[in-house]
């Protein structure tokens, strides 16, 4: 289909520099760290600054994988890590005032537990500096090893998240060959056994080219591994270098997956064109509280 498939007027969005974007742009500045809001382009950046809300992206700004749909960049980061990066991920938490963080990062093949030590470590000194803050972790998927998911959800995320992205048919098309559709169910699958009371959650991308019964089949397979939230948005191509958009898919459309993700069982499925995993998370925040007290 056409790259240059126009834009339905329900993909409209906030224009950057409204509320507390300044707050948030200089505070981040100082403590240098990533977001996911901008290395991958989210066109909620305008909208989730503006609410002093904001995706943390951690083990730096060099993705080891090459997914067709990210903007994020690409190559071979040689090992390094910075581990002042929990310290500063924390201290910018506090200066901002949250009281939900989503925290996510690049994928980290080159390094032996995939980056899960300095995730559960970014966790830690958080929850140390803020301690009513709650924290959702979108994690890569440490190549599907118990142990370092054990490592990460030992840390004592509020909930935790792991994006399947797209339908089995097109994973192998836009999704970098080390990734896996059923390489992503069982970390959810394994992050729910690790922690029955977790809360677990995933999302997925239409718009590149998948039917809607392959949309439902996706949302069961995703149930079915124990996932508890679920979120469905619409793919915008960043460049055009990437995965072109084959459809917009109509709100009318997102609005019912929701309404069958429900049937399914799902707590929580936001489902609109400009959903994200992390966007407006700290809605269900009165649902992770109380899924918090009765883990403690």
């Amino acid at each position: 289909m056409d790259q240059i498939l126009r834009k339905p007027s329900w993909l409209k969005v906030t224009l950057p520099g409204k509320g507390d974007f300044g707050k948030m742009d200089s505070i981040l500045a100082r403590y240098n760290l990533n977001t996911v809001c901008q290395s991958a382009q989210c066109p909620n950046q305008g909208e989730c600054w503006g609410r002093c809300t904001s995706t943390i992206m951690i083990l730096g700004e060099v993705c080891t994988r090459n997914c067709k749909f990210c903007a994020v960049d690409t190559g071979n980061p040689r090992g390094f890590l910075d581990w002042t990066e929990p310290e500063r991920v924390a201290g910018a938490v506090k200066d901002l005032g949250l009281d939900y963080v989503v925290i996510t990062s690049v994928d980290r093949d080159d390094l032996e537990d995939g980056g899960a030590e300095l995730f559960a470590a970014t966790i830690r000194r958080i929850k140390e500096t803020v301690p009513r803050v709650l924290c959702e972790p979108l994690i890569p998927d440490f190549f599907g090893r118990r142990d370092l998911l054990e490592k990460v959800i030992q840390s004592g995320p509020d909930v935790l998240g792991h994006n399947l992205e797209t339908v089995r048919r097109l994973t192998p098309l836009v999704r970098d060959r080390r990734a896996g559709y059923d390489l992503s169910l069982k970390v959810l699958t394994l992050a729910k056994k690790i922690n029955p009371s977790l809360p677990v959650k995933s999302g997925i991308m239409l718009g590149l080219g998948e039917t809607d019964e392959e949309v439902l089949e996706t949302l069961r397979d995703i149930r079915n591994a124990g996932a508890d939230i679920v979120t469905l948005g619409q793919y915008l191509m960043p460049t055009r270098k990437h995965f072109p958009v084959q459809r917009y898919v109509d709100p009318e459309t997102f609005r019912f997956f929701s309404e069958e993700a429900y049937k399914m069982g799902f707590q929580y499925a936001p489902s609109a064109p400009l959903v994200r995993s992390s966007y407006h998370a700290e809605e269900f925040r009165a649902f992770l509280e109380k899924s918090r007290e009765t883990r403690e």
